[in-house]
């Protein structure tokens, strides 16, 4: 009788540690006031650091996605998107909608200032921050924590933990490329949509009513459907929410398809609107923007995504050299030292993740809180496999790309130190965890407002690059065309025969070179870039345009001209210049 009076005891002592977190969870006001404080913070910070960015000016591509795009300029096509067919992007209208829409209004709004764009995109990164916060705060009031409230160490830690696994995504550098150069918007919003489906799905597992788990639930449901209409990168948000589901919730099977199958129902959403426009569209076979110059084989690309990741892994961790175009070898065997050291760098980090999940499954001396790290590890390499598995896509590695992930790796750093505090049972091993923390925080910022300066001009951010990226011919040609634009031909000359160069096939830097000899007055080497553009690509519109109107007119050479305008214009027929010019020449 003593023995199961001693056993019994035992049992009470844990159901009252149970009861005293669910007691410390019903204690609104404290937390609602640090979470007000926490929030602030994050908002002040944000626009701190990103304060040097308002009037940076459209960068690279963002001229032909944005300004000169048509379907940008009117509200129209967002109403009745089939009269955009014929258009150039209509594609990427169809699968990345709500993007395109934000852009429109933004247009709608205020033209092509860039302030509105930036200050949206600004206001986007920081719902996306302020999301990760309360998603790790609903997280710790999960059943899995509160049945293991007995060894659950942390629960006192846990605004701390949240707030600096939002901190520290919010204000690291590697951010800048998603949130400064406007037109990776689309990021940002996958992530903004994916974030509130995640939190609101775990919301509505956690309500007590009915109404409000419904309510919820819908708002998961909408979410996830937005942001598979966002970008790409949203399709695995359902593997996320599955892999969330069995890790912290506990219920039947039956139970937990009930509020799976809706969301993984999203994840035919991308396929058949891939489906739907290579049946719909006139000319060839649509592919999934930045796909279509591809230059690599698919296990080309797969074997150097292997040290892409650890790439990545190393920026997230010491974010020095950031670059906009990294000039990137291609790893074409697996027996390659670099991609064999990559791979089993990446797998034992997977391993150290699945461990973490299980050692807190079975181990019961083992904290609960290492289910989180295990999450985050996981979330790193789930919402990272898109961009960086079997479609290969045109450039090798972006820093955007890490956007959504670092979300991942911000919870398991945090949430790992703080472990390591409560290990160490030391109350200066904590001032000093949380000092760490702080001065991380502040480094990471001055580092986020340092590179942020470098996007304030287009010449700025291309010198840059081509000096981290010496051998890329687009980051010289890139450089080429903003001292073009600034009016320095002697400079861009150089830029665009350095491109040429190292790329010999590279139209465009042909053409832009002919422009250039035009305009310092040398018409046999203007003459001689033109005819290699058209043997090159017979195709390239702008070409017969400037070999009609730069030479042949102004040498009066009025045949010549006229028929290599009308060349382009069976090319391009919308270009209203050559339209202009043609008629010039007629009458």
């Amino acid at each position: 009788m003593k023995k199961k009076s001693k056993k019994n005891n035992k049992r009470g002592n844990t159901n009252e540690c149970h009861n005293s977190v669910l007691t410390k969870t019903s204690s609104p006001r404290l937390l609602s006031d640090n979470a007000l404080v926490h929030i602030a913070c994050l908002v002040v910070l944000i626009l701190i650091i990103y304060s040097n960015t308002f009037n940076a000016p459209f960068q690279w591509d963002e001229d032909e996605f944005l300004v000169n795009n048509p379907i940008v300029s009117n509200l129209h096509y967002f109403a009745n998107p089939s009269d955009a067919k014929g258009f150039q992007y209509y594609g990427h209208l169809t699968e990345r909608y709500i993007g395109y829409f934000t852009f429109a209004l933004n247009y709608k709004m205020h033209g092509f200032s860039v302030l509105g764009y930036h200050a949206v995109n600004i206001a986007i990164h920081i719902a996306n921050s302020v999301l990760v916060y309360l998603f790790i705060l609903l997280t710790f009031r999960t059943p899995f924590f509160t049945i293991n409230a007995s060894r659950f160490t942390l629960y006192d830690s846990r605004h701390l933990i949240a707030f600096f696994s939002a901190i520290l995504f919010a204000v690291h550098p590697l951010q800048t490329e998603a949130v400064t150069y406007v037109f990776q918007r689309f990021v940002l919003l996958a992530a903004f949509f994916s974030l509130m489906s995640i939190t609101a799905y775990v919301r509505s597992r956690l309500a007590e009513g009915k109404q409000k788990c419904l309510l919820f639930y819908c708002i998961a449901l909408i979410s996830a459907v937005l942001a598979m209409k966002t970008k790409e990168i949203a399709f695995t948000l359902p593997v996320v929410i599955a892999v969330y589901e069995f890790l912290f919730f506990r219920d039947t099977l039956k139970r937990r398809m009930l509020f799976l199958a809706p969301m993984l129902l999203t994840l035919s959403i991308i396929p058949l609107t891939l489906i739907y426009l290579r049946g719909d569209m006139s000319a060839g076979e649509y592919n999934l923007p930045g796909v279509s110059n591809v230059a690599f084989s698919r296990g080309e690309y797969i074997l150097t995504q292997f040290r892409v990741i650890v790439t990545y892994l190393r920026l997230l961790f010491m974010p020095v050299n950031q670059n906009f175009d990294y000039d990137y070898s291609v790893f074409k065997s697996v027996f390659d030292p670099q991609v064999i050291l990559s791979l089993l760098l990446l797998s034992a980090l997977l391993g150290l993740g699945i461990y973490m999940i299980r050692l807190s499954r079975f181990e019961f001396h083992a904290p609960p809180s290492l289910r989180l790290v295990g999450l985050g590890i996981l979330w790193f390499f789930i919402t990272l496999s898109v961009e960086s598995s079997i479609i290969p896509l045109d450039r090798l590695i972006d820093e955007y790309r890490v956007y959504m992930p670092s979300v991942g790796i911000s919870i398991a750093v945090v949430t790992g130190l703080f472990l390591l505090k409560e290990r160490l049972q030391s109350l200066k091993a904590g001032k000093v965890i949380l000092t760490l923390l702080v001065l991380i925080t502040g480094v990471l910022a001055i580092g986020t407002y340092e590179r942020n300066g470098v996007w304030v001009d287009k010449i700025g951010l291309w010198e840059d690059t081509v000096q981290k990226s010496s051998g890329s011919a687009e980051a010289h040609y890139n450089l080429g065309v903003a001292y073009q634009n600034h009016d320095m031909p002697h400079k861009a000359m150089e830029q665009y025969l350095l491109a040429v160069n190292l790329r010999p096939d590279y139209v465009d830097a042909h053409n832009n070179l002919g422009v250039v000899y035009k305009t310092l007055n040398m018409p046999d080497k203007a003459l001689e870039q033109c005819l290699i553009v058209i043997k090159l690509k017979p195709d390239y519109a702008e070409a017969h345009f400037n070999l009609g109107s730069l030479l042949y007119y102004r040498m009066g050479q009025t045949e010549n001209a006229r028929r290599e305008l009308m060349t382009g214009l069976r090319i391009k027929p919308d270009d209203q210049t050559a339209q202009q010019l043609m008629r010039d020449i007629s009458h």
